[in-house]
């Protein structure tokens, strides 16, 4: 591989670093729209253990926001294990953490979780998107 391809390939995992950040975020605050955006139209996400899966961009949105609308949530990923396996595709496996916080009648429940996002990126129009999201938790605390 020669220097321009590298750097390309640098270039690539920077620009998913950045996005899959800002997935995070957009999750935490409640940007569902920039949230929805950082996905393809086609895109899946599942989360086994919740036994959930979703399909489209639409559905992950409207499932999120069902689910997710109403808990304080704080989403930290460490880790990244990027690989470009093509001119416009990728996979990520990322360590991850997360606490979320829900309101209950006795007062607010808390459970923080440990686990891997195992993911494949799609660029389209020059823009990196998730195409496939699965959460694996290896650990809940509450």
């Amino acid at each position: 591989m020669n220097s321009d391809d590298q750097l390309q390939q640098l270039l690539a995992i920077e620009s998913i670093k950045r996005m899959r950040a800002s997935v995070a975020r957009f999750l935490d605050t409640k940007r569902w729209d920039d949230f929805g955006d950082c996905f393809t139209v086609d895109a899946t996400l599942e989360a086994p253990e919740a036994n959930l899966r979703w399909e489209g961009r639409a559905a992950i949105v409207q499932g999120l926001v069902a689910g997710m609308g109403e808990v304080r949530s704080v989403h930290h990923l460490h880790a990244p294990e990027i690989e470009i396996t093509g001119p416009d595709s990728a996979t990520g496996v990322w360590a991850m953490s997360d606490i979320l916080e829900r309101d209950s009648p006795a007062g607010p429940t808390t459970m923080g979780g440990y686990g891997h996002y195992h993911e494949n990126y799609e660029r389209q129009d020059g823009v990196w998107r998730i195409r496939s999201f699965r959460l694996e938790r290896l650990r809940i605390d509450s």
